[in-house]
């Protein structure tokens, strides 16, 4: 089995070095990229597997490269790997594109965890998944991060994607909370449980066109997709 090639994107060079060390001993092929111009490129010229992307870089930040990265590539698993810890900040970066995000000062076998549950949870979702579907009046368009309503077009963040997602699959049963934030977020803490109760709001936002459509909160045990 061929090894996972992770891009690292950190510009400071003793943590970029620590770092990729470690992955390395973990098994994994590691390029290290100083600056978000650079990263761009070298992530255009080359095939990745999973990407870790400090936010304040040189030129291109964070939250802007993994946009760019978006337009071009919805589904590579990508983690945020910063010291920016504001409920704001990890609110963008899970809109910017981000899959997982684990703040400054951290330990090495956290982000082992991290990169070993981010490249296993692509690879099974990676199977045979519904390229577009109805929600109510609304048509879904997954791969795309589409949701349309007549001629109306809602853009969502990877993360709103991947929560309608998991709420289409289980429509009008539970799905639990901690079964959501376990699959999107990495794990049910409370930081997360928080952050996903703001993308619910969102999400019943985009949907309110159409009346038949809800989102109930299930007290104690999670949303329900009512349509």
């Amino acid at each position: 089995m061929s090894k996972a090639h992770i891009l690292l994107v950190e510009d400071e060079p003793s943590l970029a070095r620590v770092v990729s060390d470690s992955l390395m001993q973990q098994n994994y092929l590691v390029t290290i990229a100083t600056d978000g111009k650079k990263a761009y490129n070298t992530f255009l010229n080359g095939h990745f597997d999973l990407l870790i992307f400090d936010v304040m870089l040189p030129h291109t930040d964070g939250f802007t490269l993994a946009q760019q990265i978006r337009l071009i590539n919805k589904h590579i698993p990508l983690l945020f790997l910063t010291a920016k810890t504001e409920t704001k900040d990890v609110i963008k970066g899970y809109e910017s594109g981000g899959n997982d995000y684990l703040r400054k000062p951290f330990s090495l076998d956290e982000l082992f965890l991290r990169v070993a549950e981010l490249l296993n949870r692509h690879k099974n979702t990676s199977d045979e998944i519904p390229q577009q579907f109805n929600i109510g009046k609304y048509y879904f368009k997954y791969e795309k991060q589409e949701l349309w309503y007549n001629e109306d077009l809602i853009r969502l963040s990877n993360r709103e994607t991947e929560l309608l997602f998991l709420l289409y699959k289980n429509k009008n049963a539970i799905l639990e909370r901690k079964t959501a934030l376990t699959l999107i977020w990495g794990d049910d803490s409370f930081f997360n449980t928080r952050t996903m109760d703001v993308f619910i709001t969102r999400l019943r936002k985009h949907l309110q066109k159409d009346n038949s459509i809800e989102i109930l909160n299930i007290r104690g045990m999670g949303y329900k997709l009512v349509c």
